[in-house]
């Protein structure tokens, strides 16, 4: 899964940063669950943790502390969600 984030700063800095495999399993890591229960929704820490490891991995500038870097950002914006291996509609029967 991949998500593209839009953070905006409270400086009114912008950065936009797109998750990896490294990203979401650090989520997973430290709040102890799978992407999976991301289906069932997304809490505002959850979209700033993501955001936050995107950004470094990103050479984006930020706090070495998590708390930090939330006291800088105004808004997390999801901008693209796609799965890495997207499925392929099925052909229709319909001419």
């Amino acid at each position: 899964m991949k998500l593209t984030l839009r953070v905006d700063f409270t400086d009114g800095a912008q950065a936009t940063v797109t998750s990896n495999l490294w990203v979401i399993t650090q989520w997973e890591r430290k709040y102890k669950t799978k992407i999976t229960q991301m289906a069932t929704g997304i809490g505002a820490e959850d979209l700033a943790f993501i955001a936050y490891e995107a950004c470094k991995i990103s050479n984006v500038v930020v706090d070495a502390a998590f708390d930090s870097f939330i006291k800088k950002v105004d808004k997390v914006e999801v901008i693209d969600n796609e799965a890495e291996n997207p499925t392929q509609e099925a052909p229709s029967d319909d001419f």
